[in-house]
């Protein structure tokens, strides 16, 4: 497991617990010079009669018992071949500074996240110039990285249906006339803060859904050590999609970005249903 100690600006503290889980024989490991780990991932070895199997857990936020409480994440909990070998293989990375490897499912920052996000922008603007169903759904806390912004316009003006839920900063504008007709771009805000990461793309029908510790921002792709995992299995997928859709039809906590970068709250129509995604969805739970 990898434990980010403490938030910044607390450094005393995060020597003083790293010093405490060293007397406790646990194998401290400071990172990559010049990376902050921010991936969220653990990792059990376990031996079952005569094979070893990887049990891993991925998720989208920290391991934090009061924050679990309070904000919205998704975690992945697997023992798929490919994960487990995916993440041991940037455990040993982040612990041996060995050569980077060529993983299976993960996408990695600050290697292979953000071109493989370019390229799979481009592919659902090329379904759409041949006139093919194309569609993406983001859901992070910030949108500022620059070269991410510019692909979502360009595929916005190929005809890609774009919806991106941004609960923090977002520089990229939407409705603008020939630039971003196609993006929509609001925030939920209730009781939770909403603080998962994740990106699906229509895939002419063979959809792709993943989820990730990282928001579209430089210092997660160039500058930390991120995680990005698929979500393969269908019924996860449709799990995970339902709560977009439910997030893309609030009515109530929903503040819908305008193009001149103002936020509007949406509020329901005479007579139409009141709709709170993170209510529902709490009620789904219990239920």
């Amino acid at each position: 497991m990898v434990i980010e100690l403490r938030a910044r600006f607390d450094e005393k503290a995060n020597i003083d617990l790293a010093t405490k889980l060293q007397e406790a024989a646990v194998h401290v490991v400071y990172g990559v010079v010049g990376y902050k780990t921010h991936a969220k991932m653990c990792l059990v070895l376990r031996r079952e009669g005569k094979i070893l199997r990887n049990y891993v857990h991925l998720g989208t936020g920290n391991y934090h018992p009061k924050t679990a409480l309070l904000y919205t994440d998704y975690g992945l909990f697997s023992c798929n071949k490919e994960l487990g070998e995916d993440v041991r293989q940037v455990f040993t990375q982040l612990t041996s500074l060995g050569k980077v490897s060529k993983l299976n499912a993960l996408l990695q920052s600050p290697f292979s996240l953000h071109q493989t996000l370019l390229e799979k922008i481009e592919r659902e603007l090329t379904h759409a110039k041949a006139g093919k169903v194309a569609r993406i759904i983001i859901q992070v806390n910030a949108v500022v990285e620059e070269q991410l912004i510019h692909a979502l316009y360009r595929a916005s003006q190929a005809g890609v249906e774009i919806k991106l839920i941004v609960r923090g900063i977002c520089c990229l504008r939407p409705g603008i006339p020939g630039v971003s007709d196609n993006i929509e771009v609001r925030a939920i805000i209730g009781r939770f803060l909403e603080h998962a990461r994740v990106y699906v793309f229509a895939n002419q029908g063979d959809q792709e859904v993943f989820a990730a510790s990282a928001d579209f921002m430089e210092r997660n792709m160039f500058k930390r050590v991120e995680v990005c995992f698929p979500i393969k299995n269908k019924k996860l997928q449709n799990r995970v999609l339902s709560n977009l859709a439910l997030y893309l039809r609030d009515n109530s906590q929903a503040w819908l970005l305008q193009p001149d970068g103002n936020y509007i709250k949406s509020s329901p129509a005479e007579n139409e249903e009141i709709i709170e995604a993170q209510t529902l969805l709490q009620k789904g739970l219990q239920n």
